[in-house]
């Protein structure tokens, strides 16, 4: 069993990865301390083709995942990990706030409200969003952005939220859109982004 409790985000899933290319076990067992590193661990032990479970245990998260013996551990899906080809564009925006720009927070969430609006006009070469920071309360309960951001989802942008972020505001449970993932994912994607945009 690997014990990574105490460990930040993305240590946990980087010593998962370890494991799985020193041993290729059939069962992993990682112990982590919050909810955000279990959601880390078992997504990244599904990529891997595992069959994964999340058990409360007191204060700490048991993941335990297991394949089918005989079944290969898988590459980490294409479409994260693989590089834009020819034309092909991959635009990455990384989204660190939940205001655009400085001055005037009413002005700010305005701003970012109506940028993620007129983000759909990029087209298909909209790639993904990665929420950090305040950013990530974009995509919670309440947030006059989550419709908008949830209606990009649906037309195939994939929105990468931070684990470590919604924990930190205490947003966990309150995350509507996008998947929850961990820094080893959002340098994976910038690295085979086309264009990385900020905000």
């Amino acid at each position: 069993m690997l014990d990574c409790r105490g460990l930040a985000c993305p240590q946990p899933v980087l010593k998962a990865k370890e494991l799985l290319e020193r041993e290729a076990p059939v069962l992993v067992e990682v112990l982590v301390d919050n909810a955000a590193a279990s959601q880390n661990v078992s997504r990244f032990l599904g990529s891997q083709g595992y069959q994964a479970q999340v058990a409360a245990q007191g204060a700490d998260f048991l993941v335990r995942a297991e394949r089918q013996p005989g079944q290969p551990v898988q590459a980490p899906p294409p479409e994260v990990f693989t590089c834009a080809t020819g034309s092909e564009q991959r635009i990455l925006v990384l989204v660190r706030s939940d205001t655009l720009g400085r001055g005037d927070d009413s002005l700010g969430a305005g701003l970012m409200k109506n940028f993620l609006l007129t983000l759909r006009e990029m087209g298909p070469d909209l790639w993904r969003l990665v929420m950090v920071n305040s950013g990530v309360k974009l995509a919670c309960e309440g947030a006059e952005t989550l419709p908008t951001l949830q209606e990009l989802q649906d037309t195939g942008v994939g929105i990468l939220v931070c684990g470590t972020c919604l924990n930190f505001f205490g947003l966990l449970e309150k995350k509507q859109a996008g998947e929850t993932t961990n820094m080893l994912d959002i340098v994976s994607s910038m690295q085979v982004a086309s264009k990385v945009i900020t905000v």
